[in-house]
C-alpha cells in the first residue's frame, strides 16, 4: 500500500478516532482508589481489550499484575514465521485531574477548543492508544509483521505491576523491537524519537527540633525552628543561578543531541515574563544530561490558620532527577549525605526514600530507528529528531535488561504543548494521524529491515 493510500485511510478513520477516544477519556481511568472507584480503571482495560480484539488481536485478555492492576496483553501473528515482531506498548491509566476549576473544559469530556481535544488521558496516554488502533485499522489485513501488544493500568502510580509482570512472562512479550508509546515530538509537525530518559530518586525527608509547638514572642530568637532548618537545608540544592549542587553529583554533563530553544521551552512551560532559566548550560543539558531537584512538597502550616509558633518538626518531599551515566545507587547516597551535612543547629534529620528509578539511554543504530527515520520522515515530510525527557520510565530498564537484543523506541502524541499530568490536557488530532501514519509506515520498512 503506498503512502498516499494509508494517508487516506487514516484520513477517513479520524471521525472513528475521535468518537472512541471520546467514550475512552470519559472512563476515569485513575488508579487510585482513595479517588475514583477501582471499576473505571476495569472498564478502561476492557475498553481496550475489546478494541484490540477488534484488531486482529483475538486473543486479547486481561492479566492481573503484582500491584492489583489489569495489563492488556494479545497477540497477532504476521504472515510468516520469518517476519520480526513488534511490541505495542501504552497505558490506559491517568493522572488525576488535580485542580478541577483550572480546567477550561470538563476534565473527562473530550472537548475540542482551537482545533486540539481536550480531556484527561486525551494524550497521555490514551491518545497514543488511539493512534496504535488508528495505524493498525488503516493497514487492515496488511501487517507485515508478528505484532504483541501490551497496555498497562498502573504507570501513573509508579506502583511497577508490569515492571514485575515483564521478568515472570517473557515469552510472553519477547519482542525484536518494542514501541513504547507514551513520549512525544518536539513540537506539533515536528517528528521525534525519545533516546534519554532521566531516572529519579525520591525522599521524604524529616527534620525534628522540639517536642511541640511553642509561643513565637516568648520564645523566638533561641528555640530551634524545624521549618526554617529545613528551608536553610533547602536552600542548599541550588546555587544561584539554579543549578543542582548535591555534592558528589557532576552537574556539568552535556546534552549532545537535538538543542531545546530556550524560547520555545518558555512557552511550552509558561514562564512569566522577566522571570530567568535556570542553570548555567542550556536548556537541554539542564533537562535531560544534568540532575535537578524538585522540592515536591513541604508539611507545614498554610497562611490562613497559622498561628504565632514556632514549628517543631516538619517534612519535604523532594524528586532528584538523574541523567545516563550516574547510578541511582550513587544519586542516593550523595543525596542523602547533603541533606545530613546541610542541617543546622543540630536538629534530628530522618529520610526515607520512597522510590526511585535508573536513567536510560537507548541504542540508536539498529534497522528499526532506521525504519523509523524514513516513516516519520514520509509521515511529517521533515526528518526525525532524537530528543531527551526529563522524566523516567522505569519500565525501558526492564525490558532492556530482560530482552537486551531488542530495539526500544520511544515515541508518540504527547508533544509540549499536551500539558500532559497538568489541567487542561489536550492533543492535536493531526499527531494521532500523523504518527498513526508513521506508525503503520514503519511496520511496512520493519518487515523488510528488521529479519
Amino acid at each position: 500500500m503506498s503512502e498516499m493510500e494509508m494517508r487516506d485511510r487514516i484520513t477517513a478513520l479520524m471521525p472513528r478516532a475521535r468518537a472512541e477516544l471520546a467514550e475512552f477519556v470519559a472512563i476515569r481511568s485513575v488508579a487510585d482508589p482513595r479517588q475514583f472507584p477501582p471499576e473505571e480503571c476495569e472498564a478502561a482495560a476492557v475498553w481496550v481489550r475489546d478494541k484490540f480484539a477488534e484488531a486482529g488481536f483475538s486473543d486479547a485478555r486481561l492479566e492481573e499484575t503484582a500491584d492489583g492492576s489489569k495489563a492488556v496483553v494479545g497477540h497477532r501473528p504476521g504472515p510468516g514465521t520469518d517476519a520480526p515482531t513488534v511490541l505495542l506498548y501504552a497505558h490506559y491509566d491517568v493522572q488525576p485531574p488535580l485542580n478541577e476549576a483550572a480546567w477550561r473544559t470538563p476534565p473527562f469530556e473530550l472537548t475540542e477548543v482551537g482545533g486540539r481535544w481536550y480531556g484527561r488521558g486525551a494524550a497521555d496516554c490514551k491518545g497514543n492508544i488511539l493512534m496504535h488502533l488508528t495505524a493498525l485499522r488503516a493497514l487492515g489485513e496488511s501487517v507485515p509483521v508478528n505484532l504483541k501488544l501490551v497496555v498497562e493500568g498502573s504507570e501513573e502510580q509508579g506502583t511497577g505491576g508490569l515492571e514485575a509482570f515483564v521478568p515472570d512472562h517473557a515469552d510472553l512479550l519477547r519482542a525484536d523491537t518494542i514501541l513504547i508509546c507514551d513520549t512525544g515530538n518536539a513540537a506539533v509537525g515536528r517528528p521525534a524519537v525519545t533516546v534519554s530518559l532521566r531516572g529519579m530518586v525520591n525522599v521524604v525527608v524529616t527534620v525534628e527540633a522540639l517536642e511541640s509547638e511553642v509561643h513565637s514572642g516568648m520564645f523566638g530568637g533561641a528555640a530551634p525552628d524545624a521549618l526554617a532548618a529545613l528551608i536553610a537545608m533547602l536552600a542548599t540544592l541550588r546555587d544561584d543561578r539554579g543549578n543542582t549542587m548535591v555534592k558528589g553529583l557532576d552537574n556539568s554533563q552535556v546534552w549532545t543531541g537535538d538543542p531545546y530553544p530556550p524560547e520555545q521551552f518558555r512557552q511550552d512551560v509558561g514562564v512569566l515574563g522577566g522571570v530567568s532559566l535556570l542553570g548555567s548550560g542550556s536548556v537541554s543539558d539542564m533537562i535531560w544530561a544534568r540532575p535537578a531537584v524538585t522540592v515536591l512538597g513541604i508539611d507545614c502550616p498554610p497562611v490562613v490558620g497559622s498561628a504565632a509558633a514556632i514549628v517543631p518538626r516538619t517534612a519535604a518531599r523532594l524528586n532528584l532527577r538523574v541523567p545516563p551515566g550516574m547510578s541511582p545507587d550513587q544519586a542516593r547516597a550523595a543525596f542523602l549525605e547533603h541533606l545530613r551535612a546541610a542541617a543546622p543547629w543540630g536538629v534530628r534529620v530522618s529520610a526515607e526514600v520512597e522510590a526511585e528509578g535508573a536513567p536510560f539511554l537507548a541504542s540508536v543504530d539498529g534497522p528499526a530507528y532506521r525504519a523509523m527515520a524514513g516513516a516519520m520522515l514520509d509521515a511529517y515530510g521533515t526528518p526525525m529528531t532524537t530528543l531527551g525527557q526529563g522524566g523516567s520510565i522505569p519500565l525501558c530498564n526492564v525490558f532492556a535488561g530482560v530482552y537486551p537484543e531488542a530495539e526500544i523506541i520511544l515515541m508518540g502524541v504527547e508533544e509540549p504543548l499536551t500539558l500532559m499530568h497538568a489541567p487542561n490536557e489536550s492533543v492535536d488530532p493531526g499527531e494521532i494521524a500523523n504518527m498513526a501514519l508513521a506508525e503503520a509506515l514503519f511496520l511496512q520498512r520493519y518487515a523488510t529491515v528488521g529479519r
